[in-house]
């Protein structure tokens, strides 16, 4: 098979690397991709959004499947465009994405269909938001733009003058642009966080392994939020029995949500979960697979992806096996300095072979170029530094003991992937 991966980050190199271990593919291109995707896949420079010439290029290059990883051209109808076009596409239609693509959708679908969720209110009006806040007068209270925002558009405040900062960047300044026409004031929820993507077709659903992602910039979860400074699996708070509730109360009604709502959904459907003490809440849905959750949970995938992927299109999920090893699974996301805010680009980065990988890990490059024999950092996230062993600690060692061979500078990352408080 000829495969093509829409996208450009680290999510799209752990699939690329995955499918690569498949003897169904034959040759892989990624549209656009990236310096270290570069090692792994034919680049093409096709924009992530361009629905035309991606289907141009899959028509004249006899591509058998498309796997459209990123939110926004899934939300945008890129799988529907390519579907239209008579292209095999992995993803979700953009009916169905929307489920990520606005908060309002998901929060009012879970109220309806009695999936457990945090109590919200949905505004279009700054004024009111506030009159809403000051009232309820319960802090920390959650902020959130109603569309995509890079995983940013969500502001925890912690007190009356940062609520109105979130209201007034979110709504007034646009800083997430229309995403925050609507916002979602959600109550604050506790209890450890965890991810779970699923493979679906619209009929059945199968859990993939759970994995912890570290939202935060600095280590003890200080500092903003981010799109990920790197994530563990499997998530040590995710017990066998918490998942059969998960599976009973969020996974399977969801699934069935959106079929009754004439909106059924195939491809990667993500659960972001928070266990309260009074059971498993959905914090979010993602439409695509997580990133950088995909970097520790495709790695001990066993089944092959390709063999997935088919059976999701074809809807014939139920009647494949799909088998994990028990390994655990550990990323450091390296990131440039400033990063969530601004940063430079074009560092050059050293400890790299000529393959963009090191000794004893895996590397995904999330954002980078390769020019003239040299790599250099282009984004926010640079590197996923993934490592794999029996135990938890020891793929947290390997992992960091690569992350201290790989150097540019102002490079940051966390010291605490993985710590339990």
């Amino acid at each position: 098979m000829k495969i093509l991966v829409v996208g450009s980050g680290g999510r799209e190199h752990a699939i690329i690397r995955k499918l690569k271990e498949s003897p169904k593919a034959e040759k892989i291109y990624a549209a656009p991709g990236n310096g270290g995707i570069s090692k792994d896949a034919e680049c093409v420079n096709i924009g992530a959004m361009d629905k035309e010439k991606m289907a141009a290029f899959a028509k004249e290059n006899d591509i058998d499947l498309v796997f459209v990883a990123p939110d926004d051209p899934l939300a945008d109808g890129m799988v529907d465009a390519l579907e239209g076009a008579g292209i095999r596409a992995f993803g979700p239609r953009a009916n169905a994405a929307v489920i990520e693509s606005s908060k309002v959708f998901s929060k009012n679908l879970m109220k309806k269909y009695h999936i457990p969720t945090a109590d919200y209110e949905v505004f279009d009006d700054p004024t009111k938001v506030m009159a809403y806040i000051e009232e309820k007068n319960q802090y920390p209270v959650v902020v959130k733009a109603d569309g995509l925002a890079l995983g940013k558009g969500v502001i925890i405040a912690q007190n009356h003058a940062e609520a109105q900062a979130a209201v007034k960047e979110i709504m007034e300044d646009k800083k997430f642009g229309d995403s925050g026409n609507n916002v979602v004031v959600e109550e604050f929820l506790t209890g450890p966080e965890v991810s779970v993507l699923a493979f679906t077709d619209g009929i059945s659903l199968k859990p993939m392994v759970s994995s912890k992602d570290h939202k935060r910039a600095y280590d003890n979860d200080e500092g903003l939020n981010t799109g990920g400074m790197g994530t563990i699996s499997p998530n040590p708070y995710y017990t066998d029995e918490i998942a059969e509730i998960c599976r009973k109360t969020i996974f399977e009604p969801t699934v069935a949500a959106m079929n009754s709502e004439g909106r059924t959904f195939k491809g990667c459907l993500y659960f972001g979960l928070m266990l309260t003490p009074n059971g498993p809440k959905v914090i979010e849905y993602n439409a695509r697979f997580g990133d950088p959750e995909t970097q520790v949970v495709l790695p001990r995938l066993k089944t092959d992806l390709v063999d997935i992927i088919n059976a999701v299109i074809d809807e014939k999920l139920s009647q494949l096996d799909i088998e994990w090893t028990n390994e655990a699974t550990a990323c450091v996301v390296m990131a440039s300095g400033g990063y969530p805010l601004s940063y430079q680009k074009g560092i050059e980065i050293t400890g790299l072979d000529e393959n963009g990988q090191t000794e004893g890990a895996t590397v995904f490059h999330a954002g980078t170029k390769f020019e003239n024999g040299t790599f250099y950092t282009n984004g926010g996230r640079v590197l996923g530094i993934t490592a794999s062993a029996e135990t938890l600690d020891k793929a947290l060692e390997k992992a960091y003991k690569a992350v201290d061979s790989i150097h540019f500078e102002g490079a940051h990352y966390r010291k605490d992937i993985g710590k339990t408080k």
